[in-house]
């Protein structure tokens, strides 16, 4: 994990160095290493998740038990291909939209949809619900299966289909909330800048896989997610100012000029942060980093689930 964070920060150094301390998001190099880097985190965000609830779930399956990892498995695979299936239907539609819908309006479209995921994604607010319960729930429902399957009259194809809706559901919930967010780079990008990003997401993902459920190495999961999480919100902010200004040029929403700050602020700030000198994109921003540090701060105050309920183990990610 500190390797993948000090390369993304040698490459954001390199980028600033190779333009002249003003990187340029609206140059087709520059442009396609942040959107990149930006769809890696993301990828790599939502695979740490995925990875955390299958190894709530697989942890105790050890000795007799081991034979129920592989129905699991099996729709871990299933999962991958329905999200593989759910990216062609969504670029699909976005392609046949773009032949009706005027570009701006798309793209602030687009754009709008990626911003909600990315907050749903930041799951700080919904963090009893989003998160833990939502492994507990999985864990309850292997235990029920586990504990069918010692009956006589259970079905044992039934007891597989389950274990294998579980795996399914593990990973498509997260690959479903990716292709909704990649849309917005899709549109605006293209394919080879997505296929690029989501590759480094998934190396990085397949790495901590690898060592999770090869090499059975206990990783801090809950560390790693608040890192990546930290990144995620940097991107969101960049992403909610793009997407103001956006909303602007399709006249979707107004464009109050700040005057002094337009006279005083440098080019590069709107272009590789996305700040720009108007009262709208700057509000955006300033909602959008409250809902999350406020939602942070709500969710550490709950009482409940402050440890993980997969049993607080390094292998159920706490």
């Amino acid at each position: 994990m500190t390797l993948s964070v000090l390369a993304v920060a040698a490459v954001l150094v390199w980028q600033g160095i190779t333009s002249a301390g003003a990187p340029d998001p609206t140059t087709p190099n520059t442009s396609r290493a942040a959107a990149t880097l930006d769809i890696a985190v993301l990828v790599f965000r939502e695979g740490l998740e995925c990875i955390l609830v299958l190894s709530a779930l697989t942890a105790s399956m050890i000795g007799a038990n081991q034979v129920y990892r592989r129905p699991i498995a099996a729709g871990v695979g299933i999962g991958i291909v329905a999200t593989m299936v759910t990216w062609f239907i969504a670029t699909g539609i976005v392609s046949d939209l773009s032949e009706n819908v005027s570009a701006l309006n798309l793209q602030a479209a687009t754009g709008l949809v990626a911003v909600i995921v990315l907050l749903v994604v930041m799951n700080w607010f919904f963090h009893k619900v989003y998160w833990c319960s939502w492994i507990s729930m999985h864990t309850r429902k292997k235990k029920d299966l586990i504990a069918t399957a010692s009956d006589p009259e259970s079905s044992k194809a039934s007891i597989v289909r389950g274990l294998a809706l579980l795996g399914f559901a593990s990973l498509y919930r997260e690959g479903f909330e990716v292709v909704l967010f990649l849309q917005s780079y899709y549109l605006k990008l293209g394919g080879r800048v997505v296929a690029a990003g989501a590759l480094l997401g998934l190396i990085l993902t397949a790495m901590v896989a690898v060592l999770t459920f090869v090499a059975n190495r206990r990783l801090p999961y809950r560390k790693m997610l608040i890192i990546t999480g930290v990144m995620l919100g940097g991107v969101l902010l960049v992403m909610v100012g793009e997407q103001a200004q956006e909303m602007q040029l399709a006249h979707w929403i107004s464009t109050t000029t700040i005057p002094l700050m337009a006279q005083g602020l440098p080019a590069w700030a709107g272009l590789w942060f996305s700040v720009f000198p108007t009262v709208e994109t700057l509000a955006a921003q300033a909602i959008a980093g409250a809902i999350v540090v406020g939602s942070y701060y709500y969710a550490r105050r709950q009482s409940g689930c402050v440890t993980c309920p997969a049993g607080g183990s390094s292998a159920s990610g706490c």
